[in-house]
């Protein structure tokens, strides 16, 4: 697995080349903005780039902005962005295109290596992977008129692990049920959401995708 990391601080940067060469992954390429970032994505076409949101020279949205523009340049490419906090806007502009090959971490998942490498190995598989503490922050929002208001609590729980990226055998084994109820469960999101089966679209993607979209257009 070829990576490119993109991160202003210097130590957490290093940190993670540090961590991803311990693991026997290939980081090819490291950049402290996101000029260098692109450049680096377009000299090296990674399989996955590691990008933090916020970066110089107004910390505001440079990181999010190259992430969507590396996607867009390479669409093959997966993508782990990296935040200090729950930044829903951003969330929604990146996932914006898909889902497919992207996640979105709080930099203090770094620090849980075992489920740091779990999400950017899944991204890098072609899957999506959503910062628990983002969908559960997104998820406890109770205004009226959204359509995840007609989910049940355990509804919700069961997006909310879907929006992590798991598959329903581990969403039973988070919620102690079997396959078979977190099949049904699964059925009647889809059914409340008005997703219809589609060969065209991840009903997955879409049902976390129209959750933030949402709360987006409403916050």
């Amino acid at each position: 697995m070829r990576i490119v990391i993109a991160e202003d601080d210097p130590l957490l940067r290093e940190g993670l080349a540090l961590l991803l060469r311990a693991e026997s992954l290939d980081v090819v390429a490291t950049a402290g903005n996101a000029g260098d970032f692109l450049v680096a994505v377009d000299t090296y076409r990674p399989d996955v780039a590691i990008v933090d949101v916020r970066m110089p020279p107004t910390h505001t949205d440079e990181g999010i902005v190259a992430a969507v523009e590396a996607r867009r340049r390479h669409p093959e490419m997966a993508v782990l962005v990296l935040s200090a906090y729950v930044e829903q806007a951003f969330a929604t502009d990146l996932l914006a295109d898909g889902g497919a090959r992207l996640g979105y971490l709080l930099k203090e998942r770094v620090g849980r290596v075992e489920e740091f490498l779990d999400a950017l190995h899944r991204v890098a598989g072609g899957g999506t992977a959503i910062d628990p503490e983002i969908v559960a922050q997104l998820l406890t929002r109770n205004r009226p008129g959204r359509r995840l208001d007609r989910l049940s609590p355990r509804e919700r729980d069961v997006l909310a692990l879907m929006a992590e990226g798991l598959g329903n055998t581990a969403i039973a084994e988070r919620l102690f049920v079997t396959d078979g109820a977190v099949h049904k469960h699964i059925r009647s999101i889809f059914a409340k959401l008005d997703l219809a089966p589609t060969d065209r679209a991840d009903r997955r993607v879409t049902a976390v995708l129209q959750y933030l979209e949402d709360a987006n257009r409403r916050g």
